[in-house]
């Protein structure tokens, strides 16, 4: 009875041989030099193990995924504050000082504003049956919300 081994293999995966068998009479401890020409010598530092490539769209979704379950502010906390401080003192001549609870829930909101703002472009690229997002469906997106002046 012949066992069908393609449904375990995956396509085009070359499959594995077994190593050679060591003949009787000999060591199969002694290391031998090896012939290929781009193996490491002595003088050479080992080659690294290719780094693994992922198929294209699976590094974003891993990325959303990890992003979604996080609760942890996106932005950094120090130019954002820096941010704020430049905007503020835009508007008054002197410097404002702000407490750090102040700024981060700014920043909470600042956040929360754009991350909505995002997935209404996202729905407004998905309509026009596109997967990518472009400026004109977040300009599409504050037209229909009502947000024009900022």
């Amino acid at each position: 009875m012949r066992h069908d081994l393609s449904s375990n293999r995956r396509k085009g995966k070359t499959p594995q041989h077994r190593p050679p068998s060591v003949a009787p009479g000999t060591s199969g401890s002694t290391p031998r030099p090896s012939r290929r020409s781009g193996a490491p010598s002595e003088g050479q530092p080992p080659v690294s193990p290719k780094k693994r490539r992922f198929r294209p769209g699976t590094r974003a979704l891993m990325e959303i995924r990890k992003y979604q379950k996080s609760t942890d502010l996106l932005l950094r906390k120090a130019p954002f504050s820096r941010l704020v401080r430049e905007v503020c003192q835009s508007f008054s001549g002197q410097a404002l000082r702000w407490q750090v609870y102040a700024l981060l829930a700014l920043q909470e909101a600042a956040e929360a504003f754009l991350i909505m703002l995002f997935s209404d472009a996202n729905l407004c690229a998905i309509h026009a049956k596109r997967v990518t997002v472009f400026p004109r469906d977040i300009q599409l997106a504050r037209r229909i919300r009502g947000v024009e002046k900022l």
